[in-house]
């Protein structure tokens, strides 16, 4: 077998493996796998889209050499951006709510992001959030760019093209449920797009926490919520 070795760490982005939860589905009649995301370079699915959007970013011609990236993040398309944005030459502004672990600011700083830190208890719309906070930000620095993963088409985008061809082929086209983490809704749209192409049969599932507005049905009340990462108080 011919040696591999790959350019850069972000080559090796992707192409995570399926591995059986043999244990947590002990008790059931089907078979349950993971898709182990966090053998990413940056630890989790965010580094695909981190890397997809300003690659996108890059082709229409949006960023120049040199520039800086500002994005709201709960620190992991954060991590994704600041190891792309590292190899890149890209100056990285984060912008986080406080609720956030101090292992994920330390990461970020780490990987030569600069993070800003905004409260959480405040609404969307106000100028204490981390998404205004971000949307200043990027306003204000000279030639600044936000992928605004929340209303990116390159974060769905990234997922149809690699995540979701990806569990079709390991599984053999197998697969009859897929239950992902709702977030900024990317990895569920475009993995789902992509199964639901194949199979029309295939249960699409999000799961999210209490608070966020995605299962609060019609009458939402925004909590606040301890669970990093996934949920969401806007659509």
């Amino acid at each position: 077998m011919p040696a591999e070795i790959l350019d850069t760490i972000l080559d090796a982005v992707g192409n995570t493996p399926l591995v059986r939860m043999s244990h947590l589905a002990a008790d059931t009649s089907t078979q349950v796998v993971a898709k182990v995301e966090l053998l990413n370079p940056g630890g989790s699915v965010k580094d695909r889209i981190g890397l997809a959007m300003l690659e996108a970013a890059e082709a229409a011609g949006l960023v120049r050499p040199g520039a800086t990236i500002v994005e709201p993040t709960s620190g992991n398309t954060g991590t994704g951006l600041a190891i792309a944005a590292a190899l890149k030459g890209y100056r990285l502004v984060c912008v986080m709510p406080d609720k956030m672990s101090t292992e994920k600011i330390a990461l970020l700083r780490a990987y030569g992001a600069e993070v800003v830190v905004c409260p959480t208890a405040v609404a969307r719309e106000s100028p204490q959030s981390y998404y205004s906070v971000a949307d200043r930000l990027a306003r204000e620095i000279p030639g600044a760019f936000q992928p605004n993963q929340y209303f990116n088409p390159a974060n769905p985008a990234a997922h149809a093209a690699t995540t979701g061809p990806e569990i079709w082929q390991q599984t053999g086209g197998r697969i009859t449920h897929f239950v992902a983490g709702l977030g900024t809704g990317g990895t569920v749209t475009g993995v789902g797009r992509v199964l639901k192409a194949k199979n029309p049969a295939i249960q699409v599932v999000g799961a999210d926490p209490v608070g966020s507005i995605y299962s609060a049905g019609d009458h939402f009340t925004p909590k606040i919520y301890k669970v990093e990462g996934i949920g969401e108080d806007f659509f």
